[in-house]
C-alpha cells in the first residue's frame, strides 16, 4: 500500500516534469521539479529501510513489484550499473567528459554490487548450513529442546543480517542517482529521470499484458 501511494505521487511528479521539459521551462523551474523527484526517490528508500527492519525477506522478495520487474531484481531493487548503462546508451547528446563520468560510475557501481552480492551469498551459505545442521538432530530424541531454539535463533540472526545488505544496496541506488545528477545539466537530469521512469513503466505495462494474454 505504501508503494502504491508512492507510485501514484511519482507518476504525478513525472507528468509534471515531462510537461516542463516539453514546454521548455526555465532551468530554475526545472531544477525545482527535478529536486522534488529526487527527494521522492529518497522517500521510497526510507520506506524500504523501515520495512527491512521489520521483515528483510519481504523487502528482498519485493512482492509489491510486477512479475516481470522481479525478474530483474538485485537485492530488492534495480542494479545501479544497469541504470547508468541505460543513461549512457540512451541519453544524448553527452559530452565526452559526461560520458566518461557515467561510465566510471557504472564500473564502480558494478564493483560495489559484486561486493554486496558476495555478502549475500555468504549469508545464504551460512543460513543453509545452519538449517542443514538441524536435520540430523531433528530425528534424535536425545537432542534437547534448547538446541533447537538456539539453532532457530541463529537462523533468524542470519536473516536479520540481510537488512544491512538491503540498506547498503538502496544507498548505492540513491548514490547512483545523485552522482548522475551531478554529472548532468539540469535539463539532462530531467530527461534522465524521465528515461528511468519510462523504462520501469514499460516493464510494468509489459508485465500486465503478459498476465492478461489469452491462454491457449
Amino acid at each position: 500500500m505504501e508503494y502504491m501511494r508512492w507510485l501514484e505521487e511519482h507518476n504525478k511528479q513525472i507528468n509534471e516534469l515531462r510537461a516542463a521539459v516539453h514546454t521548455h521551462a526555465v532551468d530554475d523551474d526545472l531544477h525545482s521539479i527535478v529536486s522534488s523527484v529526487m527527494a521522492h526517490h529518497e522517500e521510497i528508500f526510507r520506506i524500504k529501510g523501515l520495512a527491512a527492519k521489520s521483515d528483510a525477506l519481504h523487502v528482498l522478495s519485493a512482492t509489491w513489484r510486477t512479475p516481470l520487474e522481479r525478474c530483474f531484481l538485485w537485492l530488492g531493487g534495480f542494479r545501479p550499473s544497469d541504470l547508468l548503462k541505460l543513461l549512457a546508451d540512451q541519453l544524448e547528446p553527452l559530452t565526452e567528459q559526461q560520458l566518461a563520468s557515467i561510465c566510471n560510475q557504472q564500473q564502480s557501481s558494478k564493483e560495489a554490487e559484486e561486493t554486496l552480492s558476495q555478502g549475500m551469498e555468504m549469508i545464504q551459505h551460512s543460513l543453509a548450513e545452519t538449517v542443514a545442521s538441524q536435520l540430523g538432530r531433528a530425528c534424535s530424541s536425545s537432542s534437547p529442546p534448547s538446541n533447537a531454539a538456539d539453532h532457530t535463533a541463529a537462523a533468524w540472526g542470519k536473516i536479520g543480517d540481510m537488512e544491512s545488505l538491503l540498506q547498503q544496496a538502496d544507498d548505492l541506488r540513491m548514490q547512483s542517482l545523485q552522482k548522475m545528477q551531478r554529472a548532468l545539466t539540469t535539463r539532462q537530469s530531467a530527461r534522465a529521470l524521465l528515461l528511468v521512469s519510462d523504462y520501469f513503466s514499460r516493464l510494468r505495462a509489459l508485465s500486465s499484458l503478459w498476465i492478461a494474454r489469452p491462454q491457449l
